[in-house]
């Protein structure tokens, strides 16, 4: 079975439905492919949910980023840097920063640590540029799900509707 490049199966297209439906019920079928469109809309929300975090880390990510350019930037000129920082969601204060070669980054977890401004700038980069392949893979798998659950709905209707013809052709014939 083929499958996209993180591994989602694709969803087989039932092309030839008196074939496909040759060794089954039609119950087990639809079980069969219901439970499999349960599990496409399982991975499809929990890429919703890895979205969302990523699309919330990416701003974070580049506003860190740009301040540790400044700081790079600054860096030479020996002045100390007068700022507001957040202290809560609504409050700021004043701060005056002196000259430094050294960040405190945190990383989450109750873990910070201190980095050279070099360092953290290049971490930071290579964390901005992973989060945003994740987040366009993330995008593309969530594309891709869609398409297979699509056309597992579709197969759910050929089966119910063959299901239907069927049963009406049974009656005609017992007629």
């Amino acid at each position: 079975m083929d499958a996209n490049p993180r591994g989602i199966p694709k969803a087989p297209f039932v092309d030839n439905i008196d074939e496909y439906m040759k060794n089954e019920t039609p119950e087990a079928t639809l079980r069969k492919l219901t439970e499999t469109v349960s599990k496409y809309k399982f991975m499809e929300s929990s890429r919703l949910q890895q979205r969302g975090s990523l699309e919330q880390k990416l701003p974070e990510i580049e506003k860190t980023l740009n301040l540790v350019e400044y700081l790079c930037d600054v860096k030479a000129t020996d002045e100390p840097v007068k700022t507001l920082f957040e202290v809560n969601d609504t409050l700021y204060a004043h701060a005056t920063i002196p000259p430094t070669d050294t960040v405190n980054l945190w990383l989450g977890a109750n873990v910070m640590l201190e980095y050279t401004v070099d360092e953290a700038k290049e971490l930071l980069t290579s964390k901005l540029a992973v989060a945003k392949k994740s987040l366009g893979d993330t995008v593309e798998d969530l594309e891709f799900l869609r398409d297979q659950i699509t056309t597992m709905e579709v197969n759910i209707a050929r089966v119910y509707n063959w299901d239907v013809k069927q049963r009406r052709q049974q009656r005609e014939v017992a007629a």
